[in-house]
């Protein structure tokens, strides 16, 4: 199981949509957007966990989802906050 990072999210964009597109691709076990803490609105990019992690990156980076392309990459730890 591999973790992508999904950028350049459209604010409609929901966690079932993005779960259904990768879908396409493999088993998606978890597909996250984040929120902002204070207005709850979306902050424009998420985190999808699948299998077959590579397929779905190859297909889906740079490609149009709710009118703007997706910018898709392997999710890196968090860096440490000082």
């Amino acid at each position: 199981m591999n973790k992508l990072y999904v950028g350049n999210l459209a604010w409609a964009a929901s966690e079932d949509k993005l779960k259904e597109l990768f879908s396409q691709y493999g088993k998606v076990h978890s597909a996250s957007i984040i929120t902002d803490r204070e207005t709850g609105r979306s902050r424009g990019y998420g985190f999808v966990e699948m299998d077959n992690a590579e397929e779905a990156l190859g297909a889906l980076n740079g490609q149009d989802f709710e009118g703007r392309p997706l910018k898709i990459s392997e999710a890196t730890g968090r860096k440490e906050r000082k």
